[in-house]
């Protein structure tokens, strides 16, 4: 299979953003990395209806002790949205899993922020030897904790959106109503299909019903980390309760932030992340 560079690299900078789109067997996946190629591999996945810039603001903060890794999920961003694809959560774990052999990575932290930090852990139940460690961001631990959102959803016949049926959308998913989501964020929910986007949202849906992640968690026994804004307007935040029944997790609630703490404060989002990853991020390569 291939590797197609979107931009060039730069030679000589191990720290110069560095994307591509790697054909894996049934899709095209978008990815970027930055930081040190040698440092420990951190892993990034997003949640539904966004991509690899909701993570920007974060990535900065996180460089100079990791090599940040981030993809787009099939559906989303710039990567392949086809309509014959399974759009499952163990599917886009696979294919995240996938990304990773291609770049060479053998261990990495795993975070996800929303419905991404089920797409970790469906990873980490696949591929354990790969995922040293897991740290979820606002994500709901069971369909228990979801708050209904008060906006009415996107119809087939809007489709694709205005920015402002977008906002309405999205609204729940910050702190604060009023909040100036990136015109880049609005881009990314336009340029997904209404089956991408629906198909996604059900995807997360169905995996929660089989199994709260608590649960899956607790069974693999692996380091974990649960931030939460208190905020949160989508997912109960007194929820981030449930993960403390998984041996040694840690959870930090973040008071005065919504759903998205990676956007709404990156420096508080990235202290708890960062002193996570410090135990448990291992060495750098030789």
């Amino acid at each position: 299979m291939t590797v197609s560079d979107d931009r060039p690299h730069v030679n000589g900078d191990a720290e110069a953003t560095e994307s591509s789109t790697l054909s894996l067997d049934d899709s095209d996946i978008y990815v970027c990395q930055d930081g040190p190629r040698d440092a420990p591999a951190l892993l990034l996945i997003h949640g539904s209806a966004s991509s690899t810039r909701s993570w920007d603001p974060l990535v900065p903060l996180l460089t100079g002790s990791h090599r940040v890794i981030r993809i787009d999920l099939l559906g989303h961003g710039r990567s392949a949205k086809p309509a014959d694809r399974s759009y499952a959560l163990p599917d886009q774990g696979r294919r995240a899993g996938v990304a990773l052999d291609r770049l060479g990575v053998e261990h990495a932290i795993v975070v996800g922020h929303s419905s991404g930090g089920a797409v970790a852990t469906a990873l980490a139940e696949q591929r354990p030897d790969l995922v040293n460690a897991l740290a979820l961001i606002n994500t709901g631990p069971s369909l228990d904790a979801f708050i209904a959102p008060q906006s009415a959803a996107i119809a087939p016949s809007q489709w694709p959106p205005t920015d402002e049926q977008i906002r309405q959308f999205a609204s729940t998913g910050f702190s604060r109503p009023g909040y100036q989501i990136p015109q880049e964020l609005l881009n990314e929910v336009r340029a997904m299909t209404y089956h991408t986007l629906t198909t996604t949202m059900q995807a997360t849906r169905d995996y929660l019903e089989q199994r709260a992640l608590p649960d899956r968690l607790t069974a693999l026994g692996k380091p974990l980390l649960v931030i939460f804004g208190e905020d949160d307007r989508r997912w109960r935040s007194s929820s981030a309760a449930d993960y403390r029944t998984v041996p040694g997790a840690k959870v930090e609630l973040l008071p005065g932030l919504g759903h998205s703490p990676i956007l709404e404060d990156p420096p508080r989002t990235a202290t708890p992340l960062l002193a996570f990853t410090a135990i448990h991020g291992g060495r750098r390569a030789d």
